[in-house]
């Protein structure tokens, strides 16, 4: 089983930053426990790096009294954020109104019925889309997440972790 402190060894010197930068996000901030694991171990299965995931899968079992829901909805929400930021992307990245009228068609039921609370999953949709890059659904998810009652704050840290954890699947690959 691979440790968070192991895959942070594994990352060359070339990677120090992101080797620190790893360790400091995922310490305190704005952000509660379930917060911030549920939106390091979804940023670790959006970037498909094996190690990385189960670091952060163990890491978070080991953070959270009760990480299975937590750890339930960063895998869903992965998946379903690998599903519509493709597809949004593409429709705001034509451009073409045609297709804004057009039904999406894809079920999305799990985004209803979370495990943890809607406004932390909401949370780690918003920062598997910024590893993912869409823009319509960042806004979309910062959005829900203010009006949920969660602080700029609180967004920052979630993408600074989505952040890190993608380098350091880049550095882990290098």
């Amino acid at each position: 089983m691979a440790s968070l402190e192991v895959v942070r060894s594994e990352l060359a010197d070339a990677h120090k930053d992101t080797r620190l930068n790893l360790q400091a996000v995922l310490e305190g901030g704005s952000l509660t426990p379930e917060q911030r694991w549920g939106v390091a171990v979804a940023s670790a299965y959006a970037v498909r790096n094996e190690r990385l995931k189960e670091a952060m899968v163990n890491e978070a079992r080991k953070a959270l009294a009760n990480p299975d829901p937590v750890i339930e909805d960063a895998r869903a929400a992965a998946s379903l954020m690998a599903m519509n930021n493709v597809y949004y992307r593409f429709r705001h990245m034509i451009g073409k109104e045609s297709y804004s009228t057009k039904r999406a068609g894809l079920r999305m039921n799990r985004l209803a019925q979370v495990l943890t609370t809607k406004v932390d999953f909401e949370l780690v949709c918003l920062a598997v889309s910024a590893i993912n890059g869409c823009e319509m659904c960042m806004q979309s998810h910062e959005k829900v997440v203010l009006e949920g009652g969660l602080s700029e704050d609180q967004v920052h840290d979630a993408v600074r972790i989505a952040a890190v954890i993608h380098a350091a699947a880049v550095g882990l690959e290098s």
